[in-house]
């Protein structure tokens, strides 16, 4: 092994373990929040030692912060022209992905039970304002708003309203009829900020997945021999174990 190579080995290692680590954070903050959370379950959660716990992180409330503002990190937006209709997709996906996404929902969570940790910050709702207003600075710039309306403004008012949307649905349905709150949401503010010629086209439903495409068949191909059929492998439950 090269000498460069035997230097990034640890280097990766840290990286793999830091990020497993702030994995099982999220997964035991987004069961148990703040306060049923504790050091010892996330390192049994992340499988990692008590020297490894510490290197990175100095303690729970340090851990929760970085939970906190990484909320987003690892999002895939849908695809799509930058606009009014993404920025609308934008908040219907984050309604699905907090249904399923442990790192988003654990954020999102720690984000309101920030003051059990002593904290009082907006951190990580102005990130979501400033992805929200790059979408409407798009959408004014293609002339799809109303003239009299502010971008940093309504950015503000969709973080808040898309907020209290996901603690109502969280506390009366699981968060089950999210993304219906939230096309609700657009559908009452929409006539407000829409422009005229655009807003009886603006979908309120997420665009259907893409397939992934066939790969092309060769037109000239060799001749292969037979090989042994695979055999699929059984799981524990099937070995018995």
């Amino acid at each position: 092994m090269s000498e460069r190579k035997q230097q990034r080995a640890p280097q990766l290692r840290a990286v793999q373990t830091k990020a497993a680590i702030l994995r099982a954070a999220a997964e035991v903050f987004d069961e148990f929040g703040f306060s049923g959370a504790s050091i010892s379950k996330i390192m049994k959660r992340a499988d990692v030692t008590q020297g490894g716990m510490y290197f990175h992180f100095s303690s729970k409330e340090e851990l929760a912060y970085a939970v906190m503002v990484g909320q987003g990190d690892g999002l895939e937006f849908p695809a799509g022209e930058d606009g009014l209709q993404h920025l609308v997709d934008i908040t219907l996906y984050l309604a699905e992905q907090l249904r399923h996404n442990p790192v988003l929902r654990a954020g999102v969570r720690l984000a309101v039970e920030q003051g059990e940790f002593g904290l009082r910050d907006d951190v990580a709702y102005q990130a979501w304002v400033l992805e929200f207003r790059q979408q409407l600075r798009f959408a004014r710039a293609k002339g799809e708003l109303q003239p009299d309306v502010d971008d940093h403004e309504l950015a503000w008012v969709l973080v808040s309203s898309f907020t209290g949307a996901q603690l109502f649905s969280q506390a009366s349905t699981g968060r089950v009829d999210l993304p219906q709150r939230i096309a609700s949401l657009w559908r009452y503010l929409l006539p407000a900020v829409a422009a005229d010629d655009i807003r009886d086209g603006l979908r309120l439903t997420l665009p259907p997945s893409e397939p992934t495409p066939e790969p092309a068949a060769d037109p000239n191909p060799e001749p292969q021999q037979a090989s042994a059929p695979k055999r699929r492998s059984r799981s524990a439950s099937e070995k018995g174990a």
